[in-house]
């Protein structure tokens, strides 16, 4: 989902209360923060030795020890996005969450859902993936999702 679709959802329900909801249904508690927007750049090689690069804009999400009465709305997450526009190159930009649960993770955003108290922001799965299967002599696999396939992990 991008930036500006984010952005257009929570303006919709500004007064609302915001919730974010991991790729397994788990929500993130409640008093989370919204402690950083960021525009990252990713470059890189692949292994076939293709040049690439990546860019998204990431929210981290913390939850203070001690603070279990905050509670963030949509309109302050958009304030929020709001001043860090001038960081951020392109409404166009994917939006990802970066949660710290046993380990820090980034999680695309997905969807949004909007019931009568709160904008849920829903995560999915981010996964790793070979770029240049050609090169590495994968190219003759089946498609990832084939029960049998070669392409399948352990």
């Amino acid at each position: 989902m991008t930036l500006a679709e984010l952005k257009s959802a929570l303006a919709r329900s500004a007064e609302k209360n915001l919730r974010i909801v991991l790729p397994d249904g788990d929500p993130i508690p409640a008093d989370f923060h919204i402690t950083e927007v960021g525009h990252v750049t990713k470059k890189f090689v692949d292994c076939g030795g293709t040049r690439r690069s990546s860019e998204s804009c990431v929210l981290q999400a913390w939850v203070a020890k001690n603070d279990p009465d905050h509670r963030l709305t949509a309109g302050k997450l958009a304030s929020i996005l709001e001043l860090a526009g001038s960081l951020i190159p392109a409404d166009t930009l994917e939006v990802e969450v970066e949660y710290e649960g046993c380990v820090i993770s980034q999680y695309p955003l997905a969807s949004i859902r909007s019931d009568v108290d709160a904008v849920a922001l829903l995560l999915t799965e981010k996964h790793t993936d070979c770029l240049a299967k050609e090169a590495c002599g994968l190219e003759s696999c089946g498609s990832d999702s084939d029960e049998g396939g070669c392409c399948q992990s352990a």
